[in-house]
């Protein structure tokens, strides 16, 4: 069953997928994204760099295949609200996302995301600067103010699961506030 707060996800989702601001998610948002995030930690292992540009195109292309309804190589929201209805096509794709996103996070390998990597990634994919500070501190952040690669990435995998509710990624939206 889809939440309230899955489809403000889905809504935020679409707004930042589509990194130019035309209304369409189209490849070059990808590309944009990818770049934007790997600009925000210079520190990162060129191998951990290519898994998430890679990662990045997957992601389009996996959401060209099952959403692009008429073909025109490009997603609209319409087509893009179908992510709410079958969540399971994405779930490979959004698997990818969630470690090469993650691992990003954590340049020197120790298997943790300092704030300061967190943030940098987060405010490069586009979300507001209060939300991912109070995300970052729903993941329950252990001493060193970092968090487990782990626990980001199955933050990122529930974010995208529509019968989620009452999760860590619900302060992207400031649904978890109310």
């Amino acid at each position: 069953m889809t939440t309230p707060h899955a489809l403000d996800r889905v809504r935020l989702v679409f707004e930042l997928f589509d990194a130019d601001g035309n209304g369409h998610i189209e490849p070059a948002d990808f590309v944009l994204m990818g770049n934007r995030a790997v600009a925000a930690v210079p520190g990162a292992q060129d191998s951990a760099t290519a898994r998430l540009l890679d990662a990045f195109q997957q992601y389009w292309k996996t959401l060209e295949s099952e959403l692009d309804a008429d073909l025109d190589g490009r997603i609209s929201f319409e087509e893009f609200q179908a992510v709410v209805l079958s969540p399971e096509r994405f779930d490979a794709t959004v698997d990818e996302f969630a470690e090469a996103l993650a691992g990003l996070g954590d340049p020197d390998g120790d298997g943790f995301v300092d704030r300061p990597e967190f943030l940098a990634l987060m405010t490069a994919i586009g979300f507001e600067h209060a939300n991912i500070e109070a995300l970052f501190d729903a993941f329950e952040p252990v001493e060193g103010d970092r968090i487990p690669v782990a626990t980001w990435a199955d933050g990122i995998r529930d974010y995208y699961r529509p019968e989620k509710a009452g999760i860590p990624g619900d302060h992207l939206t400031g649904a978890a506030a109310e």
